[in-house]
């Protein structure tokens, strides 16, 4: 069987519709553990670079951070801390974090230098506070910039999230990781496809964001 009968076999089998091993089901989970890992990348990655990136300093340590966090195994890193750890979703979205963390800091620190200094200026000229100057001024210009970082961040949590299986949880890893065990390969390339898409719908959503959270001014300038 080609990949394309395999992945016909898989959709249209109602029994992978169904129970707590259902496409639903496993999307759902995909999503949760996506959703929580990126949250959580987010709210360590974003203030850090806003602030970094507002006052200019920092820049060489962020891209030590940058290399560091590219350069861990994903699934090593996984595997060290269920060893010292134990399992559990909150042991999933360690490596998961450290995978996120290092392309929305240095997208967000990158995109607010990138931010023309003359507006900027002249909002301290007018008196105008560094919080209101960040978040009023340079944001919404740094704003696409950030969006693709966040969103780079996401399809790599979302293709890697599949690790989850190995620790026992659900998401849709479990096709790929039980369908290799069983060397049932309409499973694995069902759980492949899904992933696949899922990656799609997280560009499909970001574009959307960016096309309601960024003003036509800043898509037209970029």
């Amino acid at each position: 069987m080609n990949v394309l009968n395999f992945i016909h076999a898989f959709f249209s089998d109602s029994s992978h519709w169904q129970g707590y091993d259902g496409i639903p089901t496993r999307v759902t989970e995909h999503i949760q553990y996506s959703l929580e890992a990126l949250a959580l990348a987010a709210v360590i990655g974003l203030p850090v670079g806003l602030v970094t990136g507002h006052y200019g300093r920092g820049g060489n340590a962020l891209a030590l951070i940058a290399t560091a966090g590219r350069a861990l195994p994903t699934f090593g890193l996984l595997v060290l801390v269920v060893t010292w750890l134990g399992f559990g979703i909150e042991i999933v979205m360690i490596p998961l974090v450290v995978l996120a963390v290092p392309p929305i800091l240095v997208t967000t620190y990158e995109a607010m230098r990138s931010v023309d200094p003359s507006p900027v200026d002249a909002a301290r000229g007018m008196g105008m506070q560094e919080p209101r100057i960040l978040f009023q001024v340079e944001l919404p210009v740094a704003l696409p910039l950030i969006l693709g970082g966040l969103r780079s961040a996401a399809i790599q949590i979302v293709s890697t999230a599949t690790i989850a299986a190995y620790v026992s949880l659900g998401g849709l890893g479990r096709y790929i990781i039980d369908g290799l065990y069983q060397k049932n390969y309409e499973k694995v390339v069902g759980g492949a496809t899904l992933v696949a898409a899922m990656a799609l719908a997280t560009l499909a959503v970001f574009w959307a964001v960016g096309r309601i959270t960024v003003s036509p001014g800043v898509r037209r300038s970029g």
